[in-house]
């Protein structure tokens, strides 16, 4: 049987707090006062614990996601925005939208130790599943950079389209897919090749991505749909009216239901993948953004 996530941890934005939900019930459990306007966020490899950028305070937030506390801060400076975390690492890659640098932060020492530059305002980060590669969105650069995560190197960067945000790697490690806010378009890239081997239409500023069930699922920002398309041939399918502003997305690891944060509903969407509807709602706190990996 496929697992099921059992929890979402969601940056609450302008509410200045992370919710905790129950995803079977589709309610929320609890929420903690972090300050900062929360955006960004990743879990740890055992998922027992969040890390939270503040890019108004430009901190970066640890918190028990067991007993749901504050455990660190630490201050950053610049603007952090989006986070990765490395699957095997005890590290964190933190995009510094205005520094246009990947902070690296040990989260033993929880200490920064290592910067790398990268193109223009990063917003999203991802890493590959074998924690060789990690790839950021350079927002004003309209590319993805590509790095050698043993090295800090930055190997290239590839084209994509215009004003990319968010960014996601499929479970294969094989290609990325870029939500390009200004283009109106998804980029799929083979990481291998440092290639672009497609685009996908979506509706008005898509913001992120998820993949389940051989599918694509993006939040279009401006138009409270999700855009589906389907992996293999990278056509659209449908469609999906979601809610006021949906941004964050994940699916859950066995793919059984896509989790969205709507902005400006207040609320966490659950959706069939198959089905390809809502079939769930839970009320979080002021302006759910989940920008990153939130399901635990």
């Amino acid at each position: 049987m496929p697992a099921v996530a059992g929890e979402a941890i969601v940056t609450d934005q302008p509410g200045d707090s992370v919710s905790f939900v129950d995803l079977n019930a589709m309610k929320e459990l609890g929420r903690v006062e972090v300050g900062g306007k929360p955006a960004g966020v990743a879990l740890s490899p055992d998922k027992a614990t969040a890390y939270v950028t503040a890019p108004d305070s430009k901190e970066l937030i640890e918190i028990d996601a067991v007993s749901r506390a504050v455990k660190r801060r630490l201050v950053l400076g610049g603007a952090p925005l989006g986070i990765a975390a490395h699957p095997t690492r005890p590290e964190v890659y933190i995009a510094d939208w205005y520094a246009h640098k990947l902070i690296i932060v040990d989260t033993g020492k929880f200490e920064i130790s290592g910067e790398i530059p990268v193109g223009q305002s990063p917003s999203g980060v991802a890493v590959t599943p074998d924690g060789r590669l990690l790839l950021s969105a350079d927002r004003d650069s309209d590319a993805v950079s590509i790095i050698d995560v043993a090295t800090r190197a930055r190997l290239g960067s590839v084209a994509v389209g215009s004003r990319p945000f968010g960014i996601t790697i499929d479970n294969a490690g094989a290609r990325a897919f870029t939500a390009n806010v200004k283009s109106d378009d998804v980029t799929v890239i083979e990481i291998a090749t440092s290639t672009l081997i497609g685009r996908v239409p979506t509706g008005r500023r898509p913001y992120a991505v998820a993949l389940a069930k051989g599918r694509g699922f993006v939040t279009d920002q401006y138009g409270g749909t999700i855009t589906v398309f389907d992996l293999g041939t990278l056509a659209p399918i449908k469609r999906i009216e979601a809610c006021d502003h949906p941004e964050g997305i994940e699916a859950d690891a066995g793919e059984t239901n896509i989790y969205v944060a709507c902005w400006g509903d207040d609320v966490l969407l659950r959706i069939d993948p198959q089905g390809l509807k809502v079939t769930g709602k839970a009320p979080v706190g002021n302006g759910p953004r989940a920008f990153g990996k939130f399901l635990r």
